[in-house]
């Protein structure tokens, strides 16, 4: 089963962007371990970074027509892109929206994401740790939808 692992602006810079806040696994270790995670878990995963809002609707829109799975960080756009929560709308397989950080212990602009209302699931303030359990989690739903 195809799961997508989309990340939005900034996540590249995992590792040295505020490490006091996101840790210092960098973005090519995160890759590393979603893709072995899914390995392990008999998942497809393919993971995905931008810093373009059109093209992680794209990337959402292609997840929609395939029916994937999809763990999503939407970083800054969870707290006011409308076009991506009504991309993560039009999901038909489980969505699992995952913040690195706990956005409810920081600035309040941060405690609300649009998107949350859609997701299946959300997951805060893990770290890194938060993906494999999304993972973990879609790995076991969908071994139960089969």
């Amino acid at each position: 089963m195809r799961v997508y692992v989309l990340n939005g602006p900034n996540l590249g810079r995992l590792g040295t962007r505020q490490v006091d806040v996101y840790g210092v696994t960098s973005y090519a270790d995160l890759v590393t371990m979603c893709v072995d995670t899914g390995r392990e878990l008999g998942l497809d995963v393919v993971v995905r970074q931008t810093d373009a809002e059109h093209e992680l609707l794209g990337w959402l829109h292609e997840a929609a027509d395939e029916g994937a799975a999809v763990v999503l960080n939407p970083a800054a756009w969870s707290h006011y892109s409308i076009a991506v929560r009504d991309a993560c709308a039009m999901l038909r397989g489980p969505l699992v929206e995952v913040h690195i950080s706990n956005i409810h212990a920081r600035e309040e602009f941060r405690h609300h994401s649009v998107v949350s209302a859609v997701a299946t699931g959300v997951i805060c303030g893990l770290g890194v740790d938060g993906y494999r359990l999304a993972l973990l989690h879609l790995a076991g739903r969908l071994a139960t939808s089969d």
